[in-house]
Parts: C-alpha cells; sequence; structure tokens
C-alpha cells in the first residue's frame, strides 16, 4: 500500500512538474520552443497597443465621436436655405357659391337686382351695337346668348364659382437671416463632440486600467505559479531523501509518512496556482478584446518592476487634476450650461426670415390634361417675429438653466474633493506597498537561509522533517509576500495614473489617443 501511494503520487507530480514548467517558463521565447509554437508572448505595451483597436468599450466611443460629429455638421444645415417642392390635387365636392351686391328682393325683381342691373345698364351700349352688327351681317356673326340664370331658391340669388378639379405643383424656399437663438445652438453642438472626445478618453483610460491589472494579474499568478512549485519540488526531494534514509534505517515510518503527506498536499497548491494563471490570462484576453481561445502569454516577470517601486512618488504625482477625465467633462458641461443660458436668454430676441414660393395652379372641370392651362404664381418676403409675451415660460427657462449651473458647480467642488483623497490613498498605499516589499525581501532572505540551515540539518540527521517543513512554510509565505508588494504597488500606481489621466496626453498636454505612457 505504501509503495502504491508512493508511485502515484510521483507520477502525477512528475507530469504536473512537466507540464507546468513547459508551459509558464517566461525565459523560453514561442519560436525556441516546439510546444508552444502558436502561443503569442505579449509585452505590456504590445498588449495596451492591442486592446486600443480591439476593445469593444473603446470602438463604440469612437463610434459616438462619429455620431456627434455628424449631429454637429447637421446642425449647420439650419443656417442654409430650406427647399421643398410640393403637389397637390383638390376634387370638389360641392362648389362655392358667391353673391354679389346687396340690394333687397323687391330692387331685384324690378331692376334685375343690385350688381346684375349695374352690369345691365353698363353692358346695354354694348350690346346694342353688337345687334347692329348682326343686323348688317346676317349669318356671318352668331350673336351671343347668354346662359339662362339660375333664380331657383337653391343658391338664393348667388352663383357658383371655381372648377372640380384643381391641381397644384411648386416649390418653396425659406433661410433665417438673423436668429440669436439658432447661432448659439450650433456653438453648443460643437461643445457636444468635444464631449463625445473626452467620454472617449475617459473609455480609453478605463480600458488601459483595466488591461495593465489584467497583465499584473498574470504575472502576480505566474509568480504564485512558481513558487508552489518550488514548494512541490522541495517537498519531493524531501521525500526522497527521507525514503533513502529510511531505507537504511535512519528515518522512521512516521517520517516517511509525513515527507509523503507534505508533498501530496503540495499538489493541490500547485493545481490551484495553475488555474489561477489561467484565469487571469482570461481576463487579460477579455479586456484585450481578442479569442478566448487564442493562445497568449505575457513577457517578464513581477520582479522586473520591483526598481519603479523606489522612485519619489511625488514626482510628477501632484494632485493636479488638470487632466482628469471627470473634471475635464465637468469643465465641459459647465461650458455648455452657460451656452444653454444664452440659448434661453436669446429666445427674447427678434428673429427675421426670408421666404421664396413658385407655385403652379391649374382648374378644371375634365381630365384631359394635355389641354390644362396652368397659371404661376410666386412671392418672396421678410418675416420679423417679435416675442412679446410667452406667459413666463422662457423666463422660467433662463432661471431653470441657471440652477442647473449651480448644481453643477457644487457637484465640482465635491468631486474634486472626493478625487484629492483619491490620490492620497492610492500614494499611500504605493508607499505601504514599498514598506513590506522592503520587510518582505528581507524576511524572503533570512527565510531562504533558515531554510537552507535545516535543509542541510535534515540530510544530515540533526533536525527534523518538522523543523524543515517549518521553515519550508515561512520562506513560502515571505516569497508570497514579497511578489503581493509588488502588485499592490502596480495596481494602486495604475489606479494612480487613471485618476491623474496621465495616459494619452502627449508632452505638449494635448490629447493623443495613441500617447500611452
Amino acid at each position: 500500500m505504501k509503495h502504491l501511494l508512493r508511485a502515484i503520487l510521483l507520477s502525477g507530480a512528475v507530469l504536473l512538474s512537466f507540464s507546468a514548467g513547459a508551459q509558464y517558463r517566461t525565459d523560453i521565447q514561442p519560436e525556441e520552443n516546439p510546444a508552444s509554437s502558436d502561443t503569442v508572448v505579449l509585452t505590456l505595451d504590445q498588449a495596451l497597443r492591442i486592446a486600443l483597436s480591439e476593445n469593444i468599450a473603446v470602438q463604440v466611443a469612437d463610434q459616438e465621436i462619429t455620431r456627434q460629429e455628424y449631429a454637429r455638421k447637421g446642425s449647420y444645415a439650419a443656417l442654409f436655405p430650406q427647399v421643398s417642392g410640393s403637389g397637390s390635387y383638390q376634387r370638389t365636392i360641392k362648389k362655392q357659391v358667391m353673391y354679389m351686391g346687396g340690394g333687397s328682393s323687391d330692387n331685384e325683381e324690378g331692376s334685375g337686382g343690385g350688381m346684375a342691373g349695374m352690369m345691365s345698364g353698363i353692358l346695354a351700349p354694348v350690346m346694342h351695337y353688337i345687334d347692329q352688327l348682326v343686323a348688317l351681317h346676317p349669318g356671318q356673326i352668331t350673336p351671343y346668348v347668354p346662359a339662362p340664370v339660375d333664380n331657383s331658391n337653391d343658391n338664393d340669388g348667388g352663383f357658383e364659382v371655381g372648377r372640380m378639379n384643381t391641381y397644384s405643383v411648386g416649390i418653396s424656399a425659406g433661410m433665417p437671416l438673423v436668429n440669436a437663438q439658432l447661432w448659439e445652438s450650433i456653438k453648443l453642438s460643437g461643445d457636444q463632440v468635444e464631449l463625445a472626445v473626452e467620454q472617449a478618453r475617459s473609455s480609453r483610460l478605463d480600458m488601459v486600467t483595466q488591461v495593465k491589472q489584467a497583465f499584473y494579474s498574470v504575472l502576480f499568478a505566474k509568480e504564485g505559479f512558481n513558487v508552489y512549485k518550488s514548494v512541490y519540488e522541495n517537498a519531493k526531494a524531501n521525500f526522497e531523501q527521507t525514503e533513502r534514509r529510511y531505507k537504511v534505517q535512519k528515518a522512521s515510518e512516521l517520517e516517511l509518512s509525513r515527507a509523503a503527506s507534505t508533498m501530496a498536499n503540495a499538489i493541490p497548491n500547485v493545481y490551484n496556482a495553475e488555474n489561477s494563471v489561467m484565469l487571469a490570462l482570461w481576463q487579460l484576453k477579455a479586456v484585450m478584446g481578442v479569442d478566448l481561445d487564442r493562445a497568449i502569454d505575457v513577457a517578464g516577470e513581477l520582479g522586473d518592476y520591483a526598481d519603479t517601486m523606489f522612485r519619489d512618488l511625488h514626482e510628477g504625482e501632484q494632485a493636479d487634476l488638470s487632466n482628469n477625465t471627470t473634471m475635464r467633462q465637468l469643465e465641459l458641461q459647465a461650458e455648455m450650461l452657460a451656452k444653454t443660458v444664452r440659448v434661453q436668454q436669446f429666445a427674447n430676441l427678434p428673429t427675421l426670415s426670408a421666404s421664396f414660393a413658385f407655385n403652379f395652379m391649374s382648374m378644371n372641370d375634365d381630365f384631359k390634361f394635355s389641354q390644362y392651362k396652368w397659371t404661376p404664381y410666386s412671392f418672396a418676403g421678410l418675416s420679423l417675429s417679435i416675442p412679446i409675451f410667452a406667459g413666463g415660460q422662457r423666463y422660467h427657462a433662463v432661471k431653470q438653466a441657471k440652477v442647473q449651473q449651480t448644481e453643477l458647480a457644487l457637484q465640482k467642488i465635491q468631486t474634486e474633493r472626493q478625487l484629492k483623497i483619491g490620490i492620497r490613498q492610492y500614494l499611500n498605499s504605493m508607499d505601504t506597498a514599498m514598506k513590506s516589499h522592503d520587510a518582505a525581501q528581507e524576511a524572503v532572505g533570512l527565510a531562504q537561509k533558515a531554510y537552507d540551515v535545516s535543509a542541510r540539518s535534515f540530510e544530515v540527521g540533526k533536525s527534523t522533517l518538522t523543523d524543515l517543513n517549518d521553515a519550508q512554510l515561512v520562506l513560502t509565505q515571505s516569497r508570497l509576500a514579497s511578489s503581493q508588494a509588488i502588485y499592490n504597488f502596480l495596481v494602486a500606481k495604475s489606479n494612480l495614473e487613471q485618476l491623474l489621466g496621465a495616459d494619452f496626453i502627449d508632452e505638449d498636454g494635448n490629447y493623443d489617443p495613441q500617447a500611452i505612457r
């Protein structure tokens, strides 16, 4: 039973050591290792460059900038003439009746009534002349016989006007000449584009922080894997040493069982550490926006960043919020609210606009389109609108915009306070991580020395396996504490850089989507 347990543990441990070591060694490049030729090893800068082009949040933010650009260009269309064409058809169901004159019914009966009587008096000489022409030229001139007048009571002495079919086609145009409210609104749309650009920068800053922290998480997980792998290898070596001593009766069966148990207990830690590496890599691929099935690895070790922990923390990291994206967005919103107030105030100013129309109209009783006569109609004019009274609507709109300005000013003060607290918090976290790293490094040296002494003493039989395991535990904790301090420093530093808006700002202080520090 004892030998079977030993064989199982050794075979599983060997396979684990081989697979884990082959997969997570960072000193072997993909082209030098045939087993990992498809794995792409990325530096932090390369990971950030890929994320800038593949991250979904960044792409959405860029699309929002494009949308606001189109909206700004569309707002300028209000300054140009608005031209539109029109066409209409109208079928008359009942014609309109027109009445001429204002005489009584008695006069109408006696003298032909009002306007009709007057017209008869005027046309009498003309009709007399026409009768003479007809008499002089019989058969050559057809006398005009007026249509009988319908004096029924339906129209009560009036007559119908118009045609059954009415057609109208034409174009019309109009444009503002003087409109202060419109001009200020166009300026406001330009500020919305700037706000969209700043929001895109905010998305990029958030993405960069996520990529950095995911990259550091992979390095931290790999560091933990290496530590636990080293623990397992030491446990394996101790087991083999105890087994040799047991065979020559210099170690008890209890010591052999403890050595085997220690080695067995080290295996799950290695598996858990390996799983943590895989999860960290998946998280990195997710924030980068690449396929989760793509085989990638990260270059370097967590200890490579230890040198950055010992520079002056306050150098270039003062509480300067000029590049902070939240403060910039609040400043842009304050400018937009100031323009909004002016837009509401300019609503009280007169506006002047020009208009023009050109139409053709035709009225007919039939559908013989080729015989239609089209009559043109056109006009051009100016329109002046002077706001006088709107029930206090414009006044209260101005007051509402000013209240929003006050709210935003208070929000800006509170946000600035919280950001300054965040700066101090991250600086303190970085300072604590530096001190923890110094203490952990010293502890690692002492723990390594203690373990080496215990190992030599165990080899010559002057110390027990329990003493050696205790020394191994202290060494493991010290190494993990050192890695944890570096990781905490890097995470706090990345959060501080996001808060200060250090990324995407070029040397001249301008926004550059590719300027990653």
